[in-house]
């Protein structure tokens, strides 16, 4: 059975004296379905917002007011590896193999965990790099200095490439830090959507591959974090109200899309939250959907992980209570992307060599494409399928093995069948004769 499963990360020292709760344990692993549970613990950890990536075999997590980033491995459930920069890490994003990092001095770190490899760009932002979006071929990274840089991550990675070189995109309507970015699933030029969370009580939604400005979504209250839902026709926002807001981005009245009927500068004013959280409770620092789209995770400052129910519009119900400032909430995907290899433990960067190898375990085989991938990643039937299956209809071979063999049954049962009648009518012969006499 699939199971949602989410990992949490907290900030700082306990914030009351619960037993029950243990004082290492800095990141959890929860399932979401079918019950609440915690999976796994990893220990000595305090991670800001935004500074917690999540791969298929580890957990990256940059420490606090720190230069480090502690690796843990999720096979073994142990700290694998402590590995320092030249600069404090504000901000995490994973890619394949690529660990994306956003520092303090507003430059972007790439580190290849299977070689070693590292990138470091020049200051990018004016300002710490608060939050990072990555897509198959794009890095979009956000800033204190409310600028979004978007970046292509093939020239970032390429060999021999200036480490110097611009940004493909600078996205700079916001006045005030971006506390929180995301990005939908399309990669189309004509689709691609991302949206900014700010703390000048906006959010903006970019095609980032452009740079236009679809909408501005004005807010009561200053934003600290954002998600939109898995098909991207909803956006979900924390205020520092305590307020969780639900956009519906296509209803009745489309915000965007070929539907609009309003201009792309026209402000819309978002007013009625969809819920508000116990004042008690401390706003929200983090944000995560259910896979299904039917609930709402926040974490919060005093340490509780409420779920919003979007099924009835209920109170959130507690979850947990993890006794420390609740910075991240990470799902993972049900089904993970398939990759051929998989890390299994991470080489650690060195930007004075020059020379590098891939340390990974094979997934499978690099052969030729089955039959059965062929057609599950075709569009509809594939036109060789239907053309082999409709030559086997018309060209059918007549003196085929299968059919001799149907042929020599089919004699026999007609053999069967002439001597049945042969015997029946030697039987009704004798009958009528004895009869007679």
């Amino acid at each position: 059975m699939l199971s949602d499963e989410v990992f949490s990360a907290i900030r700082g020292p306990p914030i009351a004296a619960n037993t029950a709760v243990s004082k290492d344990v800095g990141i959890y692993g929860h399932s979401l379905t079918p019950s609440w549970a915690v999976k796994s613990t990893f220990k000595k950890s305090s991670s800001s917002p935004h500074c917690v990536a999540i791969s298929d075999a580890h957990i990256f997590a940059a420490q606090d007011q720190k230069s480090h980033v502690h690796v843990y491995s999720r096979l073994r459930g142990n700290q694998e590896a402590l590995v320092a920069f030249p600069e404090r890490i504000q901000s995490l994003a994973f890619a394949n193999n690529l660990l994306v990092m956003g520092t303090s001095e507003g430059r972007l770190i790439l580190w290849e965990i299977c070689t070693g490899r590292q990138v470091t760009t020049p200051p990018c932002h004016v300002q710490a790099v608060t939050c990072l979006a990555v897509t198959p071929y794009h890095v979009l990274s956000a800033s204190e200095d409310s600028n979004i840089h978007v970046w292509s991550l093939s020239r970032l990675v390429e060999f021999g490439a200036d480490a110097g070189h611009e940004p493909d995109l600078t996205l700079s309507n916001h006045r005030g830090s971006i506390t929180d970015l995301v990005v939908g699933p399309s990669t189309n030029v004509e689709t691609s959507l991302c949206v900014s969370a700010s703390t000048d009580k906006t959010c903006i939604l970019w095609n980032y591959r452009t740079g236009q400005a679809l909408r501005t979504l004005l807010f009561p209250s200053p934003l600290l974090c954002a998600a939109l839902d898995a098909s991207a026709r909803a956006l979900f926002v924390c205020a520092e109200d305590g307020g969780l807001y639900l956009v519906e981005l296509f209803g009745d009245k489309p915000l965007i899309g070929s539907r609009s009927v309003e201009l792309a500068s026209i402000v819309v004013q978002v007013n009625a939250p969809l819920g508000i959280a116990d004042p008690a409770d401390g706003p929200a620092s983090c944000l995560s959907l259910s896979h299904d789209g039917t609930s709402v995770l926040t974490g919060h400052t005093k340490g509780k992980i409420l779920r919003w129910s979007l099924v009835d519009n209920s109170h959130p119900a507690e979850l947990a209570n993890l006794n420390a400032s609740v910075t991240n909430l990470v799902s993972v995907p049900l089904l993970p992307s398939r990759q051929p290899c998989k890390v299994v433990s991470v080489v650690k960067p060195n930007q004075n060599q020059r020379q590098y190898s891939v340390t990974a375990q094979l997934e499978e085989e690099f052969g030729q494409e089955s039959r059965f991938s062929h057609m599950l990643n075709s569009t509809g039937l594939p036109a060789d399928a239907i053309e082999s299956a409709t030559a086997s209809f018309i060209n059918s071979p007549a003196d085929s093995k299968d059919d001799a063999a149907l042929q020599n049954e089919i004699e026999e049962l007609k053999a069967i069948i002439e001597e049945q009648k042969e015997l029946q009518k030697a039987t009704m012969q004798f009958r009528d004769g004895g009869n007679a006499s």
